[in-house]
């Protein structure tokens, strides 16, 4: 899958997610690549562990995992998480648990962390936290009934895509936008250029 775009690559990559976001992300910069996402269970945060440890981990649990399969590729995964105060939001289990998510973000400000892992050809992994702070409008309960009825917040973190229908609950963001969408596209860029995986221009 490639679009024309700035940057080309140098290896083969694979994206360890099966998020459309995310390849739409990396299908902007220019890039090829293939998609293999991991099977494994993602596991709860464990007692006390930060919100940027835990998705760190996730992120690497299973880009590590797709990078056993595909040795000599560049393996790029991620995992993001909304915290609201010590609460970590992963994606909805039901309707009235994303009713419960998008209620106490309502009205308040969160982060949005993204934990993205690089396993580079030669085996080294190369990992990092970014976040982000996202200010939400206050809704009312019928306004965010009438927003899970749409669909859309079932697989997100958070229980919002503020790419998609969901914009309209956000009034500000301070950092990375992608950062929200579900990758850091210039924290990666930097990571990828700096290892010699990418190069701009497609001569």
């Amino acid at each position: 899958m490639t679009k024309p775009g700035p940057f080309q690559n140098r290896t083969p990559i694979v994206l360890a997610s099966g998020s459309p976001r995310r390849r739409e992300l990396l299908s902007d910069l220019g890039l090829t690549f293939d998609v293999h996402p991991s099977p494994l269970d993602e596991p709860s945060p464990e007692p006390g562990e930060t919100p940027a440890a835990y998705v760190l981990r996730m992120a690497e649990l299973k880009t590590l995992d797709v990078a056993t399969r595909f040795r000599g590729a560049t393996v790029i995964g991620a995992d993001t998480a909304v915290v609201l105060g010590e609460r970590i939001m992963g994606k909805p289990r039901s309707r009235l648990d994303a009713l419960d998510m998008l209620t106490a973000l309502s009205g308040a400000t969160h982060q949005v962390v993204t934990g993205f892992c690089v396993v580079l050809p030669d085996g080294r992994t190369l990992s990092e936290a970014v976040s982000t702070d996202v200010d939400m409008r206050t809704s009312t309960e019928g306004e965010l009934m009438s927003y899970i009825e749409t669909g859309e917040p079932m697989d997100k973190a958070g229980a919002y895509a503020i790419q998609g229908v969901g914009t309209f609950l956000v009034t500000a963001i301070r950092g990375s936008y992608t950062n929200v969408v579900g990758l850091p596209v210039a924290r990666v860029l930097e990571v990828l250029l700096a290892s010699g995986i990418i190069t701009p221009g497609r001569g």
